[in-house]
């Protein structure tokens, strides 16, 4: 399945969190073409969360300040939504508890 442009951004803020990293290397940490990558990366910068650094001869792209936020932010919300399926999946379990045990205390009844 294709992933979605939001996907892909989350993606690249996933693998600069740590340190900055080449085109190449970026493009292998997200499993994706370095021609589509430069375009995320170009939207990212833009929108100040990415920013271009020189190393060694080398362009590298790093997280701003704004970029950890954002990621931070991201992280957090996908932490939250698998809280509450869980929740809701413990509710479920509980909801069906009493409806066994009604069942079993009318198999004990019935030998």
């Amino acid at each position: 399945m294709r992933r979605s442009k939001l996907e892909l951004y989350e993606d690249v803020l996933h693998a600069l969190v740590a340190k900055p990293l080449t085109v190449d290397a970026t493009a292998y940490a997200c499993s994706t073409d370095c021609v589509v990558l430069r375009q995320r990366l170009d939207f990212l910068m833009k929108n100040g969360l990415v920013e271009e650094r020189t190393y060694k001869k080398r362009t590298c792209y790093a997280l701003t300040r704004r970029g950890h936020a954002i990621f931070k932010t991201l992280t957090i919300t996908k932490r939250l939504e698998k809280l509450q399926n869980t929740i809701k999946t413990i509710e479920e379990a509980l909801q069906a508890l009493p409806s066994l045990s009604e069942h079993t205390a009318e198999k004990a009844k019935r030998e």
